[in-house]
């Protein structure tokens, strides 16, 4: 990451801040902290160093902030501690290394007054104030106009003494000026961003009460401009009714407040974090409104009117920066769009509200721009009026209106060049819906397949749930610059640009199947999410997990069930299983949190669907349907919680769910035991005994019973067939020991369990061999025939494991894949009647994320080795019916491969799982085969399967083909993506380094969500190499999460969770991935988002040494 900090004294040419404050004790205001000695330091120094490309942030600044520039700024150290002397000699005044922010200036910890002056002394082309785009020699009067506007908007009472000491900074700031290098010269910073230090709360659940005052109406009116944005917001409000008079609270964060009025009469402002004053009434002159330290509004209750329920109305005007907002949260600028993320507290980034889920108003919205910079303008709702400004030609307006409550998570805006394709949809009803699908201009044919993704989402929605779109138009945007995949927000879907932009020369079939998947999520939000939402954050899977079971269900009927599915357990087992056994283990609805962005979770999504099918599977789709009927027709329009869901669900069916409620309670994956199965030939009964536990959790010790609901089936060791009637059944296991019988059984059989993964749960080891591979060959439930397949290598995998790390890798004595496991996988490589992607997916191993699940401690090594000496063994055993197999999945050179329908997308996904079974050796004969793949593909899924192999051999038709790739993918982000993404996942010795370098690439940018993923997510699911034994794998993500920290806090805290698992690690592991969560941690300034993950990340560590 560039050279070291320099140590010593740091030079005064630099830029550098002082402060005054008020001792404590006497009152005087001369314990200035700038001493005239240069040995006692300042309050802080901000050193910039060219070479390191990292944001620091000052451990001990009082005035905590940092600088966003294209450059990567370091800041230099300085004292942990400052003291002050004054005339009393008191040393009471001390401050420590984490006071409260209070906007550009803050409140001294000990006296808890305003800071009264501040001197900044600018250096050349480094320090940009406010909007102002010119670069400066020296600090202009714009730079201190700028800063003197800001501060006395937060310190009316200081602007003096600001004016004073700005108008001293001139001539001494001028004085001292030098000349960057030219090198940092062409890259100038765009503005300051300020941290708040303030320790973040907790949130509970239990806490939850309604809001004190309600809004009825929202009227927003946006002058839209990139770097000042002014927003007009008149709220129409209402005391709730039996709530006493209490001061009003709006949520902001980073708002510029320009004015305010209650009710038309114009409020004036107290201090910044002054508290409101409400006794006796307002007087004239004093403050009428004040700020918090968090940014959030206070009116008085002396202004708002006595009687509850009577309407009154705020209007406020802000001032906003999009292209400053870094962070993606709120309204920000993505390329040349303005575009908007409110999920889940951005709102509060754009304008005072009650920002949370069950606020829920009408919202009328106004949006003028330039016409030649922003041609199209979009919002929630139906258009209702546009048109050019009057008297201002050059500008244009719109009008929305959305005629449904919505909570202002769900607001959406988008401006700026956009091209689209659009499509008419009769709904049952017969309505016409326009839907509208957009993006930057030049792409337009890239949108068709997402366009008829919507048209297929809306008829599935109405067949299957009986649900009608219910406005008049229904529009998609895609953006590059996005934190999420998508969002809902009504009307108006906003989507990653990886996630809607298709066609067949830079999209595989895998991508092709997510989009589909994806668009038909956020379109059916529009009931599960929009219509009836959520009542706060806690719930959230309440619409995201059952929308998730939902667009299972659609994309099952869409293309392939049994894939569908299988592929669903795969991702679940992989990624959820383990989040549910580590620190950051929670139920799918959480009791707590800080940071709520880090609750956007594997187990409130995938866990949350999991949950959702066990109710549909023990209500079936018909008593499924009726519980969903019922859930609209109790909560339309409405805010709620999983108990409403659930009640919903139960009443429908004339069911009890009080026991089932524990699966949105209780954490952790539940794992059953068979204890004993028996068949008793003479009264022909077979009889099944199961035992359930569940793991304890972080806070959760003790687990009740889960409802369990097994789908079950019996077949015959003689017959080869099921033996119930119907073929599956459901059994629904409570207790926590528990006996099922069947009776009428004529022969000895073998239970296949947990058809269809009807439950989130792992089932302990209980077969033999034997009994696994007869399932693998008889079973009727594919799923299950794919699972007894993966469960034979699964054992011989682990086994292989733990010889190699318990030898230090030796080979010798390794044991061999079994006969049974290599006859089975004959057996399916010759199968011709099997489905051609239930077969690709069979001859997969296991992968290394599912394995490491079952090995204590993990060994990375061992557990990769294991992985590559089972493929090669494959490879040896199997070549030439691997070989012939591929060239009977190959097309003649002039067939057209890039048809998309299912037979096509089989064939595809076998022939590629085959050339990476080819590709083991990595010898001169394999990268030629891959080469050969590379050059003929017609279509991005072969190409980019090629890359993929060719990226883990050393051979120089790697380097070819990545520098084809790259040429072939300038002016596409997407396919760069690609690119970074097959490098990093890369299976080379060098692989930290290389990464390492890829980061200093022309075409890398840690600001771009995308690209920042494709690097370094990529590179932290790399496992071998993420946790390479000499921890520079773990040192290099904490560098890039400590530096995405700065200003991405949402990428950081999902990066940091890289470390979460670091308990299950060898021990010298252990203490390396210790070592850089305590270094992160250390990160001054860190946000909540990323402080919450590495808390409960270094938790166990701290109680372990709590008690000993």
């Amino acid at each position: 990451m560039g050279a070291p900090l320099p140590r010593g004294p740091p030079p005064l040419d630099r830029v550098v801040a002082v402060g005054r404050f008020p001792c404590k004790r006497c009152k005087c205001s001369g314990n200035t902290f700038l001493q005239s000695s240069p040995a006692h330091l300042l309050i802080f120094i901000l050193q910039l160093d060219y070479s390191l490309h990292a944001y620091r942030r000052i451990q001990s600044c009082p005035l905590a902030f940092l600088l966003r520039t294209d450059k990567r700024l370091a800041f230099g150290k300085s004292l942990t501690r400052a003291q002050a002397s004054c005339r009393c000699s008191g040393s009471s005044n001390s401050l420590t290394p984490h006071s409260p922010c209070l906007g550009l200036f803050f409140d001294n910890p000990v006296c808890s007054r305003p800071l009264s002056g501040v001197y900044w002394h600018l250096r050349r082309n480094f320090l940009r104030l406010g909007n102002d785009p010119a670069a400066s020699a020296a600090p202009s009067s714009t730079h201190l106009s700028s800063l003197s506007r800001l501060f006395a908007s937060s310190f009316p009472a200081s602007t003096s003494a600001m004016a004073t000491v700005s108008g001293a900074s001139t001539a001494a700031a001028a004085a001292t000026t030098t000349t960057a290098p030219a090198s940092v010269q062409q890259q100038q910073p765009e503005s300051l961003v300020l941290r708040p230090t303030k320790a973040p709360k907790e949130k509970r659940r239990l806490d939850y009460k309604p809001t004190d005052f309600l809004i009825d109406r929202v009227h927003l009116s946006f002058q839209l401009d990139p770097l000042q944005t002014l927003v007009t917001s008149r709220l129409s409000m209402r005391r709730r009714v039996g709530t006493p008079p209490v001061d009003l609270r709006l949520d902001g964060e980073g708002l510029e407040l320009k004015r305010l009025w209650v009710d038309d009469a114009e409020l004036e402002g107290g201090p910044q974090g002054a508290p409101p004053s409400t006794e006796g009434g307002v007087k004239e002159g004093s403050p009428r409104f004040s700020l918090d330290e968090e940014g959030a509004l206070y009116i008085p209750s002396s202004v708002l009117p006595a009687e509850a329920n009577k309407p009154f109305e705020v209007k406020s005007e802000v001032a906003i920066n999009p292209k400053a907002n870094l962070k993606l949260s709120g309204l920000y600028m993505s390329n040349d769009l303005l575009c908007t993320q409110c999920e889940a507290e951005g709102f509060r980034r754009i304008t005072f509200f009650l920002d949370r889920p069950d606020v829920m108003a009408l919202f009328t919205v106004r949006l003028e721009a330039d016409k030649t910079r922003f041609p199209t303008l979009l919002s929630n709702g139906n258009k209702i009026e546009e048109s050019v400004v009057e008297g201002a030609p050059d500008r244009h307006y719109a009008v929305f209106e959305d005629p449904h409550n919505k909570p202002c998570y769900l607001f959406a805006l988008v401006a700026g060049p956009l091209a689209s394709v659009k499509d008419t949809f009769t709904t049952k009803s017969g309505k016409d819906v326009r839907i509208e699908v957009y993006s930057e201009g030049g792409e337009t044919e890239k949108l068709l397949f997402a366009l008829e993704s919507v048209k297929k989402s809306m008829a599935w929605d109405e067949k299957v749930f009986g649900l009608e779109y219910d406005l008049d138009v229904f529009s998609v945007v895609c953006v590059r610059d996005f934190n999420m995949g998508a969002m809902e927000n009504k009307g108006l879907n906003i989507f990653n640009s990886s996630l809607l932009l298709a066609d067949r020369k830079t999209t595989t079939d895998a991508e092709y199947e997510r989009i589909l998947g994806v668009v038909g999520h956020e379109y059916f939000h529009n009931w599960t999410g929009n219509r009836v939402t959520c009542r706060d954050w806690f719930q959230l899977t309440l619409k995201e997990g059952l929308t998730v079971f939902r667009d299972q269900l659609f994309s099952a009927d869409m293309c392939s069930a049994a894939v569908k599915r299988i592929e669903d357990v795969t991702f679940l087992r992989a990624h959820q299983f383990p989040e549910d056994s580590g620190p950051m283990s929670h139920p799918i609805r959480p009791e707590t949190y800080i940071a709520m962005d880090n609750f956007y979770t594997f187990t409130v999504y995938e866990k949350g669907a999991e949950v959702i099918r066990m109710l549909h599977t023990l209500l079936g789709p018909e008593g499924f349907r009726k519980g969903m009927d019922l859930y609209f027709k109790r909560h339309d329009g409405q805010a709620v919680t999983c108990d409403d869901f659930r009640a919903a669900m139960a009443d429908a069916n004339g069911r009890d769910f009080s026991q089932f409620e524990r699966w949105y309670s209780q954490s952790g994956t539940p794992e059953v035991e068979v204890l004993e199965q028996q068949y008793d030939a003479s009264a022909r009964r077979y009889t099944l005994r199961l035992r359930q536990h569940t793991p304890s959790t972080p806070g959760q010790k003790n687990k009740l019973p889960l409802v369990i609901p097994i789908k079950v089936g019996l077949i015959g060791k003689n017959s080869k067939k099921d033996l119930l009637t119907p073929p599956t059944q459901v059994l629904e296991f409570t207790e926590r020991e528990q006996s099922f019988e069947f009776t009428d059984i004529n022969e000895p059989c073998v239970p296949s369990l947990f058809r269809d993964f009807s439950a989130p749960v792992k089932v302990l080891p209980y077969r033999t061999d034997e009994d696994t591979a007869f399932l693998m060959a008889f079973d009727s439930d594919p799923v299950n025939r794919w699972d007894a397949s993966n469960t034979l290598a699964f054992k011989l995998l682990l086994e292989r494991s733990k010889f190699l790390s318990s030898n230090n890798l030796a080979q010798e004595g390794m044991p061999p894949l079994s006969k049974i496991y290599t006859e089975a996988f004959r057996t399916t490589l010759a199968d011709e009647q099997c489905d051609r992607s239930i077969k690709a997916l069979t001859l997969q191993l296991p992968s290394w994320e599912v394995l490491s699940q079952e090995m204590s401690p993990i060994y990375p090594d061992a557990l990769q080795l294991a992985l590559k000496t089972a493929r090669l063994e494959l490879y040896s055993a199997f070549k030439s019916e691997l070989s012939a197999l591929y060239e009977r999945l190959t097309l003649p050179e002039d067939d057209a491969e890039e048809a998309l329908d299912a037979a096509n997308v089989a064939r595809r996904r076998l022939r590629n799982v085959v050339l990476r079974l080819l590709s083991a050796p990595g010898d001169e004969e394999a990268a030629a085969r891959a080469y050969n793949h590379f050059t003929a593909s017609k279509c991005m899924t072969d190409r980019y399967a090629a890359l993929l192999a060719l990226a883990d051999m050393p051979q120089p038709q790697r380097e070819k083909a990545l520098e084809e790739f790259f040429q072939e993918a300038a002016g596409n982000p997407l396919m760069l993506d690609k690119w970074f993404r097959a490098q990093a996942g890369s299976d080379l010795d060098d692989q930290v380094e290389r990464v390492a370098e890829l980061q200093k690439h022309s075409a890398f940018t840690s600001k771009s969500p995308n690209r920042l993923r494709s690097l370094f997510s990529a590179f932290v699911f790399n496992r071998p190499h993420f946790h390479r034994a000499d921890g520079k794998g773990y040192k290099l993500i904490s560098d890039v999460v400590i530096e995405v920290d700065a200003f991405n806090p949402q990428a950081a805290a999902r990066l940091a969770g890289a470390f979460l698992q670091w308990q299950r690690f060898d021990a010298d592991r252990q203490e390396l991935m210790k070592k850089q969560l305590r270094r992160i941690k250390e990160a001054p300034g860190l946000s909540p988002d990323t402080l919450e993950i590495v808390q409960r990340a270094l938790k166990p560590a701290e109680e372990q040494t709590a008690t000993a």
